[in-house]
């Protein structure tokens, strides 16, 4: 999972890095999400979509996108808005996750709010698990997932009720305080039916380790770690 944000702060130069760690990625058989939470009204939808998953057509040929194989989505505009955007992954084969719940403290502000009603991560689980609809597979899983939040595995029930078919991109595992062990409630599809993610963790292990020449190996020991203990989870 490529968080754009940290790539695109770089201009031009951080673009080409994220180019490139598609491209290492893929060559390595990894799946790449890009991960920057795009949203905007459908024409401007439709651009993000073809700048990360597809391709722009030009009078002099077609200019390749990232190549992404799937995109996080905000949804907060509307229906009409994030179509483009999934509409554009399965053109491309690939899939999108759109933001249900995030994982930040400040999320229950808005969006564990609605009064009497459905609060609006309610909403936006049930917007997901109608878009998803057509995209479903033969595995039973949908091609758009949903970003919920592993800081708060008490949502997961109630998110997984409203959406049985989404594969979940759980966010906030490790720096965020998330704990894979509680996770459970994600899994019930299946293995299959949740991603969990780890950046900072992940990422900060490697940077204590560089100076002793022993970074690889200490990245690979906190992906192991996770890796086991997510597989244990799911029988």
């Amino acid at each position: 999972k490529l968080q754009l944000a940290c790539f695109e702060r770089l201009g031009a130069p951080g673009w080409q890095a994220l180019a490139d760690a598609t491209a290492a990625a893929h060559e390595a058989g990894l799946l790449v999400i890009a991960d920057g939470k795009r949203g905007d009204v459908p024409h401007t939808a439709a651009a993000y979509g073809q700048a990360l998953l597809g391709e722009t057509p030009t009078p002099w040929g077609g200019v390749e996108g990232l190549g992404a194989d799937a995109v996080t989505a905000n949804p907060l505009l509307g229906r009409d808005a994030l179509e483009p955007l999934v509409d554009a992954a399965r053109s491309a084969g690939a899939g999108t996750f759109v933001l249900v719940r995030s994982s930040n403290p400040g999320a229950a502000e808005l969006q564990d709010a609605g009064g009497t009603g459905a609060s609006l991560h309610e909403r936006l689980a049930r917007l997901t698990d109608e878009v998803g609809t057509d995209g479903i597979g033969q595995c039973g899983l949908s091609d758009v997932g949903a970003v919920v939040p592993a800081t708060q595995p008490n949502l997961l029930a109630r998110l997984r009720e409203l959406m049985p078919r989404t594969i979940f991109l759980l966010a906030g595992v490790g720096a965020q305080g998330g704990r894979v062990e509680d996770l459970s409630q994600a899994f019930l599809p299946g293995p299959a039916a949740a991603l969990v993610t780890a950046s900072r963790s992940i990422a900060d292990a490697g940077l204590e380790q560089a100076r002793a020449g022993e970074q690889a190996d200490a990245v690979r020991s906190v992906t192991e770690r996770l890796r086991e203990i997510t597989w244990a989870l799911t029988g």
